[in-house]
């Protein structure tokens, strides 16, 4: 791992929607094994920002770049560069006519044209490592909340990524499930991985961010330490968005 490799670059990025401009001006550097947790309040900006990282959206000005690669829709190698920018949505997205190993094993073996057998052990042992072992033959609807995001994160793991996109990925889920989900997390963080998680687990962001991005009315508003941002928040904005969370959920225990 290289901490100064620069692996994604985004330079003043605007997007918007129906004259809505949803982010304006957005410039961000990410290095290897870095991790950046991106808050803010709803509707700032935080998914879409996201969905333009990995061409599911395409920016209106400006730039995203994986490595030497542009990042847009548009351009003809666009189904490659995402094989290397995986991402865990809020709602699993998991298909309910195949088991949790056929959602795992069929992107590798049909977008990258791996072996089956290859894919199928990869999987096994990634199904294992969080905790889904038992449940490789069982269809999504089988799972709870919590066992479908970690399905569908070892979905993303097995393509390779060099960079994981998390968008708000315990949201969804009951209080009991969230810890299940954050660990998975956890241990990728401690595997060096090249993370940017979208979250409102404050106490979670505070553990695991290598920088903390403040985002609201689509402008990065404050780009700290987490140290810094959650104890010393340069702007009002900041401390008026951190003061709608108690003090235990920043500051709890992960």
């Amino acid at each position: 791992m290289n901490r100064e490799k620069e692996v994604l670059k985004i330079e003043h990025i605007s997007k918007g929607f129906d004259q809505l401009n949803v982010l304006d001006d957005i410039s961000l550097t990410v290095h290897e094994g870095e991790i950046i947790v991106i808050v803010g309040p709803s509707g700032c900006g935080k998914s879409t920002l996201l969905r333009c990282l990995n061409g599911l959206e395409a920016v209106d000005d400006g730039h995203v770049y994986l490595g030497e690669e542009t990042v847009n829709p548009s351009v003809k190698n666009i189904t490659r560069i995402r094989e290397r920018i995986g991402m865990v949505f809020q709602s699993y997205d998991l298909f309910p006519h195949k088991t949790i190993l056929e959602n795992v094993t069929l992107a590798p073996m049909k977008v990258q044209k791996r072996k089956r057998a290859e894919v199928n052990e990869e999987a096994k042992k990634l199904l294992e490592r969080v905790g889904l072992s038992a449940k490789m033959s069982q269809y999504p609807r089988q799972l709870s909340g919590g066992q479908k995001q970690r399905a569908a994160i070892v979905r993303a793991l097995i393509m390779h990524p060099e960079v994981l996109l998390f968008d708000e990925v315990t949201a969804a889920l009951d209080p009991e499930m969230v810890r299940e989900v954050l660990d998975v997390m956890l241990d990728l963080a401690r595997q060096n991985r090249t993370m940017l998680i979208v979250t409102h687990e404050m106490a979670f962001a505070r553990a695991i961010a290598d920088r903390v991005i403040f985002l609201d009315g689509g402008h990065i508003v404050e780009d700290s330490d987490p140290g810094e941002f959650f104890t010393l928040p340069k702007t009002d904005r900041a401390r008026k968005f951190l003061n709608t969370f108690t003090f235990d959920t920043v500051n709890k225990e992960i």
